[in-house]
């Protein structure tokens, strides 16, 4: 056996050996964790210090897709009279305002909607109020909590020759305030404004949330473990696999992961197989070329051309200028 068959012999029967981390698995994981009301309540309870308990008072309202736009977002909820739009970030993304904004218009006109409100009326309508929360779970250090604001998008004098952003990877390091706000003064008498509300998820941040919503702490400390494993140099299918035996043996996550490991797993790696992929390629590549040479000696042959077509065999430029001839 060849070194090749048995490389291809190790890709059938281990495919994970080319896994990669999905660069989205944490907001997958972060949904799928969240999908329950229970869950989700917990979480609005801790973040908001409130104490419901009955899950019913919750209702989803979340857009699995905004058409216009295709983006969607993690999760959104009406309760008490407040709209929550709740999303995971696992990178620092100063434009998050905007796109709560825009969300948020969705929300509403599907509010207005489905309770029939006349906005053309003299009566003022009730709408419920908006709270947009962003859980971070990335590797910058940002404080316990932080602001993005959408009047620091307006452009002006004071912004156009700015670096980044406050808020962008580069300057997350050198935050020291507990807010994201853009340098120089904010559109006060701006028609609108969006804030997000930052929250590091991270391990050893916002403590007290962490206590009161068990679920959350737990997701923090499984992403921390699968970076500890990496950190001491192990492969990344190597590190989820030994994260997901640490947290079921110290009950973290452990319900979960032990009902769904295989769906868990598949959200983290994502396998890509660059010499795979290339071979497919090439074999596309060659599928089409059979296609246009068949196609070609056919409409050879019904037009009678059969000395073109045994010259076309023979010169690869003549056999060019056919396909142009024919369009193909």
């Amino acid at each position: 056996m060849t070194t090749d068959d048995i490389k291809k012999l190790l890709d059938r029967l281990f495919p994970w050996r080319h896994a990669r981390l999905n660069r989205k698995f944490k907001d997958h994981l972060f949904r799928f964790l969240f999908r329950e009301k229970e869950d989700l309540l917990s979480l609005y309870n801790a973040v908001s210090g409130t104490d419901y308990k009955n899950p019913d008072d919750l209702t989803i309202m979340t857009l699995e897709d905004v058409i216009y736009l295709g983006m969607k977002n993690d999760v959104s909820f009406l309760i008490d009279g407040r709209l929550n739009l709740y999303e995971h970030q696992s990178s620092i993304c100063p434009n998050m305002p905007l796109r709560g904004l825009f969300y948020f218009s969705q929300m509403l006109q599907g509010y207005v909607d489905q309770k029939e409100l006349n906005i053309y009326s003299s009566t003022k309508v009730s709408l419920p109020v908006p709270y947009y929360i962003v859980f971070y779970n990335g590797t910058a250090k940002l404080p316990e909590r932080s602001e993005l604001l959408l009047s620091s998008l307006f452009d002006d004098d004071a912004h156009k020759n700015e670096g980044n952003l406050p808020g962008s990877e580069e300057d997350a390091h050198e935050t020291e305030n507990d807010t994201l706000r853009a340098k120089g003064n904010l559109h006060r008498d701006a028609a609108l404004e969006c804030r997000a509300v930052v929250l590091n998820i991270n391990e050893g941040y916002n403590v007290e949330i962490m206590k009161k919503c068990r679920t959350l702490a737990d997701y923090s400390a499984f992403v921390q473990k699968i970076r500890e494993y990496q950190k001491e140099g192990f492969d990344i299918p190597k590190a989820v696999a030994l994260a997901i035996d640490y947290c079921i043996e110290n009950d973290i996550l452990a319900d979960v992961l032990r009902r769904n490991r295989g769906e868990v797993t598949d959200m983290i790696l994502t396998v890509y197989n660059e010499k795979l992929h290339n071979r497919t390629l090439r074999e596309e590549g060659r599928q089409e070329g059979t296609r246009r040479v068949n196609a070609l000696y056919k409409q050879l042959l019904e037009d009678n051309r059969l000395d073109d077509l045994k010259r076309s065999t023979e010169d690869p430029e003549y056999q060019e200028f056919l396909f142009k001839e024919y369009n193909l």
